[in-house]
């Protein structure tokens, strides 16, 4: 196993983790769309410890074995039964609940421990057996985190 980057995170530190988290997924051999996948998919990670996870959480980074993954920690309440359930789409009105379905949807395999002590996401992609040799450059993205938050905020990718 291969340690990356461990990094204890606020609103603060999210777009300069998300660069981190970009440059070494890109490093470790993931290009192009499955590079934006994962990064948007720990970025929802991240966005969902510091909006609903009691405002700061920790992430670890490593490869092993083929994989690259991602464990993000936050000491929040826990993610709620109907949340944790879905795994359809949200509806086109629905103000939250794509955190998780973003997640579903774009990694490889994703695991979730959830509870009144906090939740510990576990994200996971497969990496390519032969890195290519020049990866397409992450493409930048505008995200906004809006509502009645105590740590909602703006912030560009």
């Amino acid at each position: 196993m291969s340690t990356l980057l461990t990094e204890p995170f606020t609103i603060q530190e999210i777009t300069p983790l998300r660069h981190d988290v970009a440059r070494h997924a890109s490093a470790s051999g993931l290009a192009g769309a499955r590079l934006e996948d994962f990064v948007l998919a720990v970025h929802e990670g991240i966005v969902n410890a510091v909006e609903h996870g009691g405002g700061h959480g920790h992430l670890k980074m490593w490869s092993a074995d083929g994989l690259l993954q991602v464990e993000i920690v936050d000491h929040g309440p826990g993610i709620p039964p109907d949340y944790l359930n879905g795994h359809g789409q949200p509806s086109d009105t629905a103000f939250t609940g794509r955190g998780i379905y973003l997640i579903r949807r774009f990694c490889d395999g994703v695991d979730l421990r959830t509870g009144p002590a906090g939740t510990t996401v576990r994200i996971t992609m497969r990496l390519p057996r032969h890195a290519p040799r020049h990866a397409s450059p992450m493409k930048r993205v505008r995200v906004a985190a809006n509502g009645n938050h105590r740590h909602a905020g703006h912030f560009t990718a």
